[in-house]
């Protein structure tokens, strides 16, 4: 980036105060700011120009406001960027800075300026998103997490955006392997949402990164997460959706992906299902059925892995009843009363038989009285 004036070259802590500025500048959105940046260059020369040309691209309110002093709030809240700056491993990247995610460079309008907390280098690593449903099944969750620990295993980043359900688990799989995880967050990076993800938030913030566009402090709000996804998709090579109902917030992040010229993948599941109706979708849209990782992998032109272990060593069954029970289950979801005519179970040893097997992790209890057998 050239300086204003190259005689006074701009310093680091000057050149971030006219990004964080020209952000904080009201009625400077996204479209705004990049057609300002693309007539003058850089924040620096945009505070520099005059009325008269900045009326060109803008209101005058606007233009007035770009020429006045900097605002005693945007001072303050400078203020509160360079203590969170301060912190170890704290960074505020624009996008000519060099640990800018070059996948973002490519947008239409990449965000203005990223807050991010942890390992920045992870952001110009190989990445593949894995998204899908906050209210994931046993078996989603599962899946995302060991799909997401052979991605990360064969050097991938899992980037996520810190959601409960498949979000969580994919973290946690990244977490796993060396590509490790970056969670981009539709709050301030200094805000971590959900609550109960905030001992997750610590680990990837220590051994991943946390990243947002968003200001410091900006709490949750629905209008947020579209933006988030946005992210997600154009950081990443690729996007996995493990698990997604219908009207999934994940849906959005694969068009997107789509949009932006990245492969989408989904992973299958039961017809019977609504956690498998997005995916359903989206396979029927062109997107690549998924079973196993190197079903990713090999399309990434990323070393295939031998296997996929999408959960741990099963226990043993011994019991005969059990067996038959397990085997009347199959991996469809089924009500008790079915299963007691397929086994020919009473009601008090079927209900023993159901909870043996929940306990050992074979099978999962469904909302409305069903069960459904675990792949292992």
């Amino acid at each position: 980036m050239q300086d204003t004036d190259p005689a006074h070259p701009v310093s680091q802590a000057e050149r971030l105060a006219a990004w964080v500025r020209l952000e904080q500048t009201p009625g400077v959105g996204p479209g705004t700011a990049h057609r300002l940046l693309s007539r003058f260059g850089t924040p620096q020369s945009i505070f520099s120009a005059s009325h008269l040309s900045l009326r060109e691209l803008v209101s005058d309110s606007v233009a007035r406001a770009l020429c006045e002093p900097m605002p005693h709030a945007c001072a303050a809240y400078l203020d509160t960027v360079h203590d969170w700056l301060a912190q170890p491993d704290h960074h505020l990247l624009t996008p000519d800075d060099p640990a800018f995610p070059p996948l973002l460079r490519e947008l239409a309008m990449p965000p203005l300026l990223l807050y991010a907390a942890g390992r920045v280098a992870l952001l110009s690593a190989p990445a593949v998103a894995v998204v899908g449903s906050r209210n994931a099944t046993g078996q989603g969750a599962a899946n995302a997490r060991a799909f997401a620990s052979a991605l990360s295993g064969a050097g991938l980043t899992i980037v996520s955006g810190l959601a409960l359900g498949i979000d969580a688990a994919a973290h946690d799989g990244g977490l796993r392997g060396p590509g490790s995880t970056v969670a981009v967050t539709g709050t301030g990076a200094d805000r971590i949402y959900p609550r109960r993800n905030e001992e997750l938030a610590r680990r990837i913030a220590e051994e991943g990164c946390i990243v947002s566009e968003y200001p410091l402090g900006t709490g949750p709000s629905p209008g947020n997460f579209p933006r988030r996804n946005r992210l997600i998709s154009g950081m990443c090579c690729a996007v996995l959706v493990v698990e997604a109902a219908a009207g999934s917030g994940s849906l959005i992040t694969a068009r997107l992906a789509a949009e932006q010229g990245r492969d989408v993948f989904a992973i299958p599941g039961s017809i019977h299902s609504p956690l498998s109706k997005g995916c359903h979708s989206l396979i029927r849209d062109g997107a690549t059925l998924v079973d196993c990782v190197d079903d990713i992998l090999i399309p990434l032109q990323v070393a295939p892995l031998a296997t996929l272990d999408v959960a741990a060593p099963e226990t043993a069954i011994r019991d005969a009843g059990q067996l038959a029970l397990l085997d009347a289950l199959a991996y469809e979801p089924s009500g008790a009363d079915a299963l007691a005519a397929l086994t020919g179970s009473d009601p008090g040893t079927l209900a023993g038989q159901l909870l043996a097997l929940e306990l050992a992790g074979h099978l999962e209890r469904l909302p409305g009285g069903l069960f459904q057998r675990v792949k292992r």
